[in-house]
């Protein structure tokens, strides 16, 4: 029976099933799409009941938008068309808004407006909302059930966002790691393997996210990753040209790992080897502060407020971070695969991961802030709970790492009884060398190469990877400050797992402090600002007489206190109007015996009455009495109760 050594694949397996399943659990709990980008007024407004038709409808934004040729539909209640799809730009100063011309001679009836655009932090945004001309309809309008940025490409575009930010931090991460700490880890192949994947992951995360952006910001299905035209069109938006940079940035990248674990990797000259490492610093710097920007420059750092200074701090918080999370990637990949790991190396190390928290605090500190901004926004919207999520990690993965750090001054200060040890160093090794001898013992080594058993030599090989195996379990097992390092960073990385989760969800969640701003505009715009909703309700009514059942079509406009438009429509039971002698209405108010307060429309048409000033004193339970007269002898009186105000 053979044993196998404890190896990193195992380990790598289990946080690769956490960090989907939590990400999983994350994305399914996120809208798909946050309102970076809020709409805080239209003309007309949602429900609103116009006379005539307007020459074009306008929509008001919390801030600037990205708008496609699409972007705003305007349906009648067949589900045709009748806007000119001709989008007006009519952004003055602060004020963001756009319009689309309607068509000329257009009917009566509910009208919807779809709008779909682009924040300027990158993510889709989408919405719709309808208004009357004449009198309200019914509609066959039918809006899509997906929202906008979801589905399975909402999906697939989240966990690419999630591996570029993991590829990054293990590029970067590992690259410094190398460098910095651990110069001679160029030669070692699993380090080598480790940062290579973390390039390769990067640049696929990139280029899949480069494909989805179409359908992510449009129609969401996922053919239309391969439409030529929507991928032209994403070049030229700015997620597009951060995207490109970034792919453009990588190629750079690939030239610095080259040489990394090339050219630098056979350097034996001190000399050379110090030249050629303070150019891979130089030039690495640069490449992942690009790197870094690509991100700064299309998300949320670019918008909002003071995005001068925030963009340069995402930068730095992004370096922070692959600098820790990656190098401890690195680390945890020598401890398990190369644990001949100098202790140095760990100890400087543990200096980066100390520098590195220390900016990942400022700056997160002023992110906060600015993404924020109030108490009342750190508790009471997403952004500022996942927030508190996150420093929940940080402050968790921070405990752990200060047990990292205790084990690696026990590394950096050997005990007499490690330096004993270490002395005896060369026994021990002979004594792993001996253990091969069986090997040799067997006879294998005087056997004929052509006479040699092929079953034999399979068991011969089997015995010599279980010695080699024991060999290395009984090194690190001898170690115990080694073993405690290595349990103690792998737990670094598993909670490093769920926190770059978190940090992803967070990037694709509208800041607290936009959320707060736009509810407070629309607050302080008054009533008028308020999208107004109407009472609408449907009374069935039955007089006994000839054409003596219908359904009575109520519609109360803007349905609040004050003034307020009164449309009754009456019909058979087939849809169809019925025109009848007599319609009369009651208000009643019975909580505050305000009431009843009579309404006497007129007819319009057959079976459409209307009546303008329909005063509402005060907002409550009101009952609303509908008598219906079908012939001189017969008639009913129904009544509904509706939250009004």
């Amino acid at each position: 029976m053979t044993t196998t050594a404890p190896r990193l694949g195992n380990a790598l397996a289990r946080l690769l099933i956490l960090a989907a399943a939590l990400l999983g659990t994350l994305l399914a709990g996120a809208a798909p799409a946050s309102a970076h980008a809020a709409l805080t007024g239209s003309d007309p407004k949602d429900g609103a009941v116009v006379a005539t038709a307007p020459k074009e409808v306008n929509l008001t934004f919390s801030e600037q938008v990205a708008m496609s040729a699409d972007s705003i539909r305007v349906l009648d209640p067949a589900g045709r068309r009748a806007d000119t799809g001709e989008i007006r730009n009519l952004c003055s100063g602060s004020v963001v808004r756009y319009g689309v011309g309607l068509r000329a001679g257009l009917p009566d009836g509910t009208y919807t407006v779809a709008w779909q655009a682009v924040s300027s932090d990158s993510h889709p945004v989408a919405g719709a909302f309808t208004f009357s001309i004449g009198a309200p309809s019914t509609t066959s309008v039918a809006l899509p059930d997906q929202a906008v940025g979801g589905g399975l490409v909402g999906a697939l575009y989240g966990i690419a966002r999630y591996l570029s930010y993991a590829g990054f931090a293990v590029l970067v991460g590992g690259g410094a790691f190398v460098l910095v700490c651990w110069p001679r880890g160029a030669s070692v192949r699993p380090v080598q393997q480790t940062v290579v994947r973390g390039w390769l992951t990067l640049t696929g995360a990139t280029l899949a996210m480069l494909l989805l952006r179409s359908p992510y910001t449009g129609s969401g299905k996922l053919a239309d990753a391969f439409d030529l035209a929507g991928l032209r069109a994403v070049l030229e938006t700015k997620t597009g040209a951060a995207l490109t940079s970034r792919l453009l940035l990588l190629g750079a990248a690939a030239l610095f790992v080259a040489v990394l674990f090339g050219a630098y990797a056979r350097r034996t000259d001190p000399k050379e080897k110090k030249d050629l490492s303070f150019g891979l610093g130089i030039g690495g710097t640069v490449v992942a502060a690009g790197i870094a920007g690509t991100w700064a420059l299309a998300e949320h750092a670019s918008t909002g407020l003071q995005p001068g200074i925030a963009m340069p701090v995402d930068i730095l918080h992004l370096l922070a971070v692959a600098a820790w999370l990656g190098g401890l990637t690195v680390l945890l990949v020598a401890l398990y695969r190369a644990p001949s790991v100098e202790r140095s190396a760990v100890e400087r190390f543990s200096k980066v991961a100390f520098g590195s928290v220390a900016v990942l605090a400022a700056t997160g500190l002023y992110q906060s802030w600015r993404q924020v901004g109030s108490w009342s926004a750190l508790t009471g919207t997403r952004y500022g709970q996942l927030l508190l999520v996150k420093i929940g990690l940080m402050t968790v993965l921070i405990g752990i790492a200060w047990i990292s750090r205790r084990w690696t001054r026990r590394l950096a200060d050997p005990s007499p009884r490690e330096s004993a040890a270490g002395a005896e160093e060369p026994e021990t090794e002979t004594e792993t060398e001996t253990v091969d001898e069986p090997d040799t013992e067997t006879g294998a080594a005087d056997e004929p190469a052509g006479d040699a058993d092929p079953e034999r030599a399979a068991q011969l090989a089997r015995q010599r990877a279980a010695v080699a195996t024991a060999r290395r379990k009984r090194e690190r097992d001898a170690d115990p400050e080694r073993t405690g390092l290595r349990r103690s960073v792998l737990t670094e990385a598993a909670v490093a797992v769920v926190l770059l989760a978190v940090t992803t969800v967070l990037t694709s969640t509208e800041p607290g402090r936009t959320e707060e701003e736009a509810g407070r505009t629309t607050a302080a715009s008054g009533p008028a600002a308020v999208p107004d909703r109407p009472v609408d309700i449907r009374l069935p009514f039955d007089t006994g007489g000839v054409d003596g059942k219908g359904v009575v079509r109520l519609s109360l406009d803007p349905g609040r206190t004050g003034a307020n438009a009164l449309h009754i429509f009456v019909e058979r039971p087939n849809g169809k109007p019925l025109d009848v002698p007599e319609i009369k209405l009651a208000l009643t108010l019975e909580a505050k015996n305000v009431g009843p307060l009579p309404v006497a429309p007129d007819r319009i048409q057959t079976g459409h009455w209307s009546a303008g000033g329909v005063q509402i004193p005060m907002p409550g339970e009101w009952k609303i009495q509908v008598t219906v007269r079908t012939s001189e002898i017969d008639q009913t009186t129904i009544d509904k109760n509706v939250k009004i105000g």
